[in-house]
C-alpha cells in the first residue's frame, strides 16, 4: 500500500477518535451547540480522509510523487484546523470566524488539489 494511504487512514482515524469524543462530550453534557463541528470532524476528517486513502491504496501510480503529499498535508491541515477553530467558534468564541473562513480554503484547495491528482493522467 502506498505510503500516503497510511498516512491517510491513520490520520482518518485520529479524527474518528477526536470525532467520537465531541458527540460523546455533548451527550454527556447536553449542550449540542458544536454539533457542526462534530459532523465536520467526522465527515471531513473521517470520512472523506479514509475515501482518499483508499483511492490512492487502488490507484498507486496516482500516489507516486509530490503532489499527492502537497495534497494530504494542505487538505489534513486544513481539516484539523478547521475543527479547532468551528469548535471554539461553536462554543462561543466568535472572533475566530476568519480563521474558520481561512481553514475552510485551505481544505477546499486540498479538495481542489485532489481532483487534480484523479483527473490528471498518472505518469508512466
Amino acid at each position: 500500500m502506498p505510503r500516503i494511504s497510511e498516512y491517510y487512514f491513520r490520520s482518518a482515524i485520529l479524527f474518528l477518535i477526536v470525532g467520537i469524543s465531541v458527540g460523546i462530550h455533548m451527550e454527556i453534557s447536553q449542550n449540542h451547540n458544536v454539533i457542526g463541528a462534530h459532523a465536520h470532524i467526522n465527515l471531513l476528517g473521517w470520512v472523506t480522509s479514509a475515501l482518499f486513502g483508499g483511492y490512492y491504496a487502488l490507484n498507486p501510480a496516482k500516489a507516486a510523487g509530490r503532489l499527492p503529499m502537497i495534497q494530504y498535508v494542505v487538505y489534513t491541515l486544513g481539516v484539523a484546523m478547521m475543527a479547532v477553530s468551528l469548535y471554539l467558534l461553536l462554543a462561543g468564541n466568535e472572533a475566530l470566524g476568519p480563521v474558520v473562513a481561512v481553514s475552510s480554503l485551505v481544505t477546499f484547495i486540498g479538495v481542489l488539489l485532489f481532483a487534480w491528482v484523479v483527473w490528471t493522467p498518472a505518469r508512466a
